[in-house]
């Protein structure tokens, strides 16, 4: 609006709209004899110069030119310092360093094996390689056997050196998009807006076991954005990494499609139910894990069968005890541990436990039998030990006959061996049998917690993914994620609600987790949860107040109006004001409100304690 005032003044003035007055000043200091010469032309555009000059300057004031130009500068010179940052690293990606490009196996021909990095490169350039191949090849190199026997199977097979146990190059139907050379898998984009950190905007968003290695949460009542979003990439990015020899997963789910890859992406896949184990190809699940010290096995037995009467704030111990008092006596006499039936009997029937004392006593094994006399004792004073009856009995019925067996079963598939790359796949009847299904799925989460935290090789990464977590969550196992961190390990749950865990288990379980996601959804109560656990940062909060400026000279008072004519506003004073308050990272009512489908708000934590704070995505972007 100031250049059209300026230009429209000085327009009348030209044209003598408003009379000749400004001019009289050149008249009176005008010499007569001047008027038909060429000294009149220079000192009449002279002064025509400083007229305009003078209505540039005022008209500038009032639009704050300086400032304008002034800004124009800085945002011209930051363009191009980013086309000049841009080109270089085009020109650095067009012509990559030999010893740099990952085509060329560097590291095999820094370690002298240029014939091997030769033949591997020809493989990769005619098409022979996967991404897998690559990946199996070069941890193999890095890590794995005699680097001799490596080179010779590379002369030999080419890209099919090193094979998973399985012989499987690839997986069938992935989704998302895989980066094995860093070990990430893509679950979708931040989104590019004001409310996310400047840093983080337009930026992917991809997990590796550097962050699952803390676990994670995930939180949403639509299944569709917690499973394809997140569990299927996270499921395929750890079978691919087994295939290359870097990870083992074990997915636990109720049901296949959507939440995990096809069949034939896992070595092993076990149905709990509607299933003959004893057919060709079929397999069971051993109860103990290869366990074999009876306390251990009773413990995690007990956090199975029991572990959520514990949430109420009742003690599990008793449990664990029982089972030991009865477990032990069991395996010295039979010299293997009871599958579920004999399991069920021992606890429920006294004639059994009385032929047990029968034989213990003839081979003196007096201390188990105290032992036995013992849980007799608790068997008689009260009703705990029909509880565990009660519970073991949900897993004695036809529909799961030989799926929980003893560990001596050549069928039976333990967790023990997750020191291995293994891709195991466990699949629940949660619909047909909902209370036994939950069972099953604590008793893999205290095994695999078990298992893990007592691997003496933990060079392979090692991940549970339950898909739903409804009534696994207990204290037993909240206090065992923190192990799993230390022990190259991890797990990721989701539940549909945080309604579904327990009260007092809430915090802690936010607290054990290092990974934590918000999909849309979500109540305002389970909102709380997570804004809490996010806190607060410092904000620098910007007030500007304007006040109008009465004048009390006429000429300022002109000035005012005058300007006020051109840009239709009063004169003002601007006051700013920057105050540093605290406030919450996302309140609880913008998690439930303004999470819209198919977003999630996420934080990731790494095994190092690097964090991304809250970010809201967009899944699969």
């Amino acid at each position: 609006m100031s250049v059209v005032g300026a230009w429209l003044v000085w327009s009348l003035l030209w044209h003598n709209v408003l009379g000749e007055w400004w001019i009289w000043p050149l008249i009176l200091v005008t010499p007569d004899g001047w008027y038909q010469s060429w000294y009149f032309v220079v000192a009449s555009w002279t002064y025509y110069a400083l007229v305009y000059g003078g209505i540039l300057i005022f008209f500038g004031r009032l639009g704050r030119w300086a400032e304008v130009m002034r800004r124009a500068r800085a945002a011209l010179r930051r363009a191009n310092a980013r086309a000049v940052a841009s080109s270089t690293a085009a020109a650095s990606a067009a012509v990559p360093a030999p010893e740099a490009d990952p085509a060329l196996w560097p590291q095999l021909r820094l370690d002298g094996a240029a014939e091997v990095a030769d033949r591997l490169s020809a493989e990769l350039r005619e098409g022979r390689m996967t991404d897998v191949d690559y990946a199996r090849i070069d941890h193999a190199w890095r890590t794995g056997r005699a680097r001799s026997e490596i080179a010779a199977e590379v002369r030999a097979r080419g890209a099919e050196a090193c094979l998973h146990g399985s012989g499987s190059r690839d997986i069938p139907g992935r989704t998302a998009r895989h980066d094995l050379a860093v070990r990430q898998v893509r679950i979708g984009a931040a989104v590019d807006a004001e409310r996310a950190p400047y840093a983080y905007r337009g930026a992917g968003i991809a997990l590796d076991p550097s962050v699952l290695g803390t676990s994670a949460l995930v939180v949403g009542p639509s299944t569709r954005d917690t499973a394809q979003g997140v569990v299927r990439p996270v499921v395929e990015s750890l079978c691919l990494q087994a295939l290359a020899g870097q990870a083992a997963v074990v997915a636990v789910t109720s049901s296949g499609g959507a939440v995990a890859p096809p069949d034939e992406a896992f070595d092993v896949v076990v149905r709990a139910a509607g299933t003959d184990v004893s057919s060709e190809g079929a397999h069971g699940l051993d109860l103990y894990a290869g366990m074999t010290d009876a306390d251990e096995a009773a413990a995690v037995l007990a956090e199975a069968l029991v572990g959520d009467l514990a949430e109420g704030g009742g003690d599990g111990q008793w449990a664990a005890v029982a089972l030991s008092q009865v477990l032990g006596p069991w395996r010295v006499v039979h010299g293997s541990w009871p599958d579920a039936g004999e399991l069920r009997d021992l606890l429920d029937t006294e004639a059994v436990r009385a032929d047990l004392r029968a034989a213990l006593e003839g081979r003196g094994e007096m201390a188990h039998v105290r032992e036995l006399d013992a849980f007799q004792r608790r068997a008689a004073a009260s009703g705990a030990v029909e509880t565990l009856a009660a519970r073991v009995a949900l897993l004695d019925r036809p529909a799961f006959r030989g799926f929980l067996t003893a560990s001596s079963d050549p069928k039976a598939i333990s967790l023990r061996h997750i020191d291995r790359p293994v891709r195991v796949h466990i699949v629940l009847p949660e619909r047909s049998h909902a209370e036994a299904s939950r069972i099953i799925a604590r008793l893999v989460l205290a095994q695999f917690t078990a298992c893990a935290s007592s691997r003496e090789d933990r060079a392979v990464f090692a991940c549970l993914v339950l898909e739903d977590a409804l009534h696994t969550i207990t204290p037993y196992s909240v206090r065992a994620l923190h192990h799993l961190r230390m022990s190259n390990a991890g797990a990721l749950f989701t539940l549909r609600s945080l309604s579904d865990v327990p009260e007092g288990l809430r915090d802690p379980l936010l607290a054990a987790v290092g990974c934590r996601a918000v999909c849309s959804g979500v109540s305002s109560w389970d909102a709380r949860h997570f804004s809490t656990a996010w806190g607060t940062e410092w904000v620098d909060t910007r007030i500007v107040t304007h006040r109008q400026v009465f004048a009390d000279q006429s000429f300022t008072r002109a000035v005012h109006m005058l300007r006020k004519l051109i840009t239709g506003k009063h004169v003002t004073t601007e006051a700013v004001t920057v105050r540093r308050e605290e406030r919450e990272r996302w309140s609880a009512s913008e998690l439930a409100n303004e999470v819209e489908a198919g977003h999630a708000v996420i934080s990731l934590t790494s095994v190092s304690g690097g964090q991304m704070p809250p970010v809201l995505i967009k899944l699969g972007a």
